[in-house]
């Protein structure tokens, strides 16, 4: 959410960062009438409170002297009805102003190009040499289903479509990847392990930026009845969406210590999502389900110090990439493809030879106060009066069914195995290599 004063003085600049994102500034159409509206109902009720005041001094001494109060008795009465009115009205022009802002999506950083789709996002890294394979590269859900570690059929049957089962080994490789990612975090790159409720409550979704603009693409319990949006509950529940939403309201509506520089987390958890409108999009293997797990990177930081933490946190998540042997890009999105709460990210992108294609296996925020601001966490910079917003970041670290499938892909052999990292054998028991598994059977 963005601060009233800034978006107040800085208007024309707000509507221009609005319109490189792609959004027409007419959604900030009547705000400033509004915020003239609310300012005029604050000043009179303030000097309605001061005239009041001063009547009531005034009835006290007549009281004192045994003058007659009548009168003033009267006019101060008065004076509370109106004072009342000019609050509630200044309290009505409020909450609208409160939610013309919360509608507003974050401003994108200067160093953020302009565009309109990803078509005009940047390629700012490539690390990883494509080898060519010396017979046909499959795709993952080929190459699992035929080894016996995947099944979506069955899967399908249990819970619908946009689900899997893994068996044996490649289950095995799904504990592996989580162990192994979140060894590195917290071992050489100084994270604290966390791990969170995956079911949160609408104020923590309203924090980060969920609610109430993507209440479609999230999963909501019926346990306290259906969401109402623009009311925020705090016993309701729903599934999250990543492992961001919990971590990053851990401080809400409160004050952390940052004296000694950035607090940093990693999470694994589930993640769930409805993927609404999503139809028709990569219904063939593990890119886009309901449920999937994730290690989730979360910082929170001082202003100064949140774009050199963006470009650690991406570095750290590359390094999952680099210890795994698997090519990868890195994409600065441009202005019209960043999500809601983001001012810049960067999408780690994996290589895929059975679809001959990248795609995103990793997103990189840096949210400014953006997500603070809604989920009112503050930091007490040194020799400051008062405290202010924390920047916050996150990232994934990585998405572990899409670097398992990205595994699949990369390490396949030709008689239809598959190879394991190196980094990850350690974590496999040993196990170097995935064959043909027996359903339900020890290997």
């Amino acid at each position: 959410m963005h601060d009233l004063a800034f978006v107040r003085a800085n208007l024309p600049l707000v509507e221009e960062k609005l319109r490189l994102r792609g959004v027409d500034p007419a959604l900030l159409r009547g705000f400033s009438s509004l915020d003239m509206e609310r300012r005029s109902a604050i000043t009179e009720a303030e000097t309605l409170k001061a005239q009041r005041n001063a009547l009531s001094a005034e009835f006290g001494r007549l009281k004192r002297e045994g003058g007659d109060v009548s009168l003033v008795g009267a006019q101060t009465a008065a004076l509370k009805e109106k004072t009342e009115q000019a609050e509630a009205a200044a309290a009505a022009a409020d909450l609208k102003l409160r939610e013309l802002l919360e509608a507003v999506p974050n401003l994108p950083h200067d160093s953020v190009p302009a565009g309109t789709s990803e078509h005009d996002n940047v390629c700012t890294k490539t690390w990883g040499e494509i080898h060519p394979f010396a017979f046909p590269a499959k795709p993952h859900w080929e190459i699992g289903e035929a080894l016996g570690i995947l099944d979506f059929e069955r899967a399908a049957k249990i819970s619908g479509a946009r689900f899997v089962l893994q068996f044996g080994s490649g289950a095995k490789l799904e504990r592996a990847l989580a162990n192994f990612m979140l060894d590195l975090h917290t071992r050489e790159h100084g994270y604290a392990e966390v791990l969170p409720p995956s079911l949160v409550n609408s104020r923590s979704l309203f924090g980060t930026g969920q609610l109430p603009k993507f209440a479609e693409d999230l999963f909501h319990c019926d346990d306290k009845g259906p969401y109402v949006p623009g009311q925020l509950q705090e016993n309701d529940h729903w599934l999250i969406p990543t492992a961001e939403v919990p971590v990053t309201n851990i401080f809400r509506d409160e004050t952390v210590d940052l004296s000694t520089g950035s607090i940093s987390f990693a999470a694994y958890t589930s993640c769930y999502r409805s993927e609404a409108g999503s139809h028709g999009k990569d219904t063939r293997g593990m890119i886009r389900q309901h449920q999937f797990q994730k290690v989730e990177l979360v910082k929170f930081s001082r202003p100064e110090d949140s774009y050199a933490e963006h470009e650690s946190l991406t570095h750290h998540a590359e390094t999952v990439l680099e210890r795994l042997g698997l090519p990868y890009r890195r994409m600065l999105l441009c202005t019209g493809d960043m999500g809601f709460s983001a001012a810049k990210t960067y999408d780690l992108e994996v290589w895929l030879p059975g679809q001959q294609t990248y795609r995103e296996i990793s997103s990189c925020s840096n949210f400014e106060s953006f997500q603070a601001r809604r989920a009112n966490i503050r930091y007490k910079p040194e020799g400051a009066k008062k405290p202010e917003f924390v920047h916050t970041l996150n990232g994934s670290g990585l998405a572990v069914g899409r670097t398992y499938l990205a595994i699949l892909e990369n390490y396949q052999q030709a008689d239809g195995s598959v190879r394991i990292p190196e980094a990850l054998q350690p974590y496999m028991h040993g196990e170097t290599v995935i064959t043909r598994q027996s359903l339900g059977r020890a290997l």
